[in-house]
């Protein structure tokens, strides 16, 4: 008898160790690891700091925003629980959802969003210091609210807090976001869907993100950036594969799970590659710009950017950068062709140019042979072909043409020059901006027209500035649309950009990310069941 039971119970032992190994696997099998690599490597974590898009999607999975945009473009709450406007439209109540909790443990308090968004605005020169100028006074009531009050109506209040692009309003802890814009944070705390593992970090190499279990989703349906943002991944490892086709065939290898950006010419590896999702962020993604120097000859002339302007062909462009016309976009909105209030009047790019005008217009200007410098990046290939059509459309109608050549880093430093070409300045440069930084008649860089603005080119017309100041006062839709048709006149009159095409990027990925959110960026959550 006593055998039989120390049969049983070593049985029993053994049962239960069984058990218990077998649930520890079930456990370790349910954790979920993907690596993912970005467009770019990642060495800035500061949101603030940098306008640099590989730090604007590293913000969206660490940092959550008071307000969102919807895939329609409407600014929803999400931070926010209820908020009030008083009749008179000069006082903004906010009152936080509860339970918010930063990664450190901490709750999530009014001071905190009162700071961070104070950072935010001061490093903003365009929609962040717009709302600054607008306000009378931020202020935390208690521990949940926000009082915002105004100088006078603002019509952009929530389109400014949930603005997507580069620098976004993202929150973060008081003692944090205390931190001056022109100086680097030294912590990464958020208090959105995962956690930044701060210990496994190498700048330009590797990082780390675990899913943050504190975090609550709000209860409705994901839409592009706002909405229940679930994590169903539970770590995330950022990798820098700096070379394309290198990252493509680790993502058909299985040895990555998602690439952010798959160029155009390396698509069709994976179109039927088994396994593999390509997909489009949405048309007209990201569009190619020009932008010319307004402070020195020869496009200190608007009669010469005219002249310029007619030369041009978008065409000519996308065929030799992308090549693919199911890929690509002619577009001449300068709030690109995604905006609701899209325009392309005076957009005489988009067609076949008039070489014998183009030329006429440059005599009536009065240029005089002066030199103009074309800035050339050579590392990025998204840039390789660009530069040469602008240079063959302006020596087409009579202009002295001297592409210079140089890596991005160099261009981003050398385009800050207001020197004459002769003493290291220039001319021209392109640029690629997402969407998202161009669709607001406030946000877009390239219509800042104020004096002492900082983006490249320095256009200063106040003209357009009156227009941008009644469009950020607008209260009806009908008044933003007819003021954004009058941006798009003033704009072309002046020639202060070129709009030069939109295009789709495209994502790869496997299949844990296969319900992700649509957005017009990578954004790793995907809608509460």
């Amino acid at each position: 008898m006593k055998r039989f039971l120390r049969v049983c119970t070593a049985l029993a032992l053994g049962c239960g160790m069984a058990l218990v190994q077998t649930q520890t696997q079930a456990q370790t099998q349910a954790q979920t690891t993907a690596k993912f690599v970005m467009h770019a490597p990642l060495r800035v974590l500061d949101p603030v700091l940098t306008t640099a898009y590989v730090t604007r999607n590293h913000g969206y999975l660490v940092y959550d925003t008071l307000f969102s945009m919807d895939a329609s473009g409407h600014p929803q709450p999400q931070m926010v629980d209820t908020w009030t406007v008083s009749p008179d439209k000069l006082t903004y109540t906010f009152t936080l959802r509860p339970g918010l909790i930063f990664h450190d443990g901490s709750p999530v308090k009014a001071e905190d969003v009162v700071a961070s968004l104070k950072r935010w605005q001061a490093g903003d020169p365009t929609i962040g210091n717009r709302l600054a100028q607008a306000t009378a006074s931020l202020a935390a009531q208690g521990n949940d609210t926000v009082v915002l009050t105004l100088k006078a109506p603002y019509g952009l209040v929530l389109d400014s807090l949930a603005k997507e692009g580069s620098p976004v309003p993202f929150i973060m802890p008081k003692r944090i976001a205390d931190t001056p814009a022109t100086q680097a944070i030294t912590e990464v705390v958020g208090s959105g869907p995962y956690k930044f593992v701060q210990a496994d970090f190498q700048a330009g190499v590797k990082a780390t993100y675990l899913k943050f279990d504190g975090y609550v989703p709000r209860k409705e349906k994901a839409s592009a950036f706002a909405g229940g943002k679930v994590a169903r991944i539970d770590r995330l490892e950022l990798v820098n594969i700096p070379d394309s086709q290198t990252a493509v065939n680790a993502l058909q290898r299985g040895e990555i799970d998602f690439v952010e950006d798959v160029p155009p010419d390396l698509m069709p590896q994976l179109k039927d590659a088994k396994g593999i999702t390509l997909k489009s962020y949405g048309k007209n993604s990201n569009m190619f710009t020009l932008r010319m120097n307004w402070l020195q000859p020869p496009f200190d002339n608007v009669k010469v950017r005219r002249a310029a302007l007619a030369a041009l062909y978008e065409t000519d462009y996308l065929d030799a950068q992308i090549g693919d016309p199911d890929v690509y976009q002619v577009c001449g909105a300068v709030l690109t062709c995604v905006s609701p209030y899209a325009s392309e009047e005076g957009a005489t790019q988009i067609h076949k140019p008039d070489l014998a005008r183009a030329r006429q217009l440059l005599k009536e200007s009065g240029y005089a042979g002066q030199k103009v410098v074309i800035l050339h990046p050579t590392d990025l290939p998204i840039f390789a072909n660009i530069a040469p059509v602008t240079a063959q459309a302006l020596r087409s109608i009579g202009m002295n043409v001297e592409v210079q050549s140089m890596d991005w880093a160099t261009l981003l430093s050398r385009r800050t020059k207001k020197e004459p070409v002769e003493q290291g300045g220039w001319s021209i440069f392109h640029s690629n901006l997402s969407s998202l930084d161009l669709t607001s008649p406030v946000g877009n860089p390239n219509l800042d027209a104020r004096p002492g603005a900082s983006y490249p080119g320095w256009s200063v017309d106040a003209d357009m500035e009156k227009l941008r100041d009644q469009y950020a006062g607008a209260q009806t839709e009908d008044d933003k649309r007819a003021i954004a048709a009058a941006i798009q006149r003033r704009s072309y009159d002046q020639v202060t950009f070129v709009p030069l095409g939109g295009y789709s990027k495209f994502k790869g990925y496997d299949a844990k990310f296969a319900d992700l959110v649509d957005a017009p960026i990578p954004l790793f959550w995907t809608s509460p069941k």
